[in-house]
């Protein structure tokens, strides 16, 4: 079993930056393509970024593409986000994701993922 734990986030103000961070404890999180995913109110949980645990590929949805990184560090089994020039609509519940599979490949869906962290909001203030 995988527990992943969320830090970072809060209120900033637009052109901010924030770094999220996402502690994995349990298993080592070493072979599992991991991905950042938000949700705002009444909206659907919708993709951010994801990496692959074989040469750490990343892949970002298009409205972060340019602002924001996700990184990884193995030895220390946590996963990143770094947002940069933050915007309004950037504002929401940030969620990690650990995926349970061998099989390496970009998951920009949430039902490709099968462990997540508890969320954490990030508000964005003009």
């Amino acid at each position: 079993q995988v527990q992943l734990v969320q830090s970072g986030g809060g209120l900033v103000q637009a052109g901010d930056s924030l770094r999220l961070s996402c502690a994995a404890s349990g298993r080592t999180l070493n072979n599992n393509d991991m991905g950042w995913f938000r949700q705002a109110p009444g909206k659907e949980r919708e993709f951010v970024a994801a990496i692959t645990w074989v040469g750490g590929n990343t892949l970002y949805a298009d409205s972060v593409k340019g602002r924001f990184t996700i990184s990884r560090s193995n030895a220390q089994y946590t996963l990143y986000l770094l947002m940069d020039s933050l915007k309004p609509e950037d504002t929401a519940k940030y969620y990690c994701a650990a995926a349970d599979s061998t099989i390496v490949k970009f998951r920009t869906t949430p039902g490709e993922y099968r462990y997540w962290g508890q969320g954490t909001q990030v508000t964005v203030s003009s």
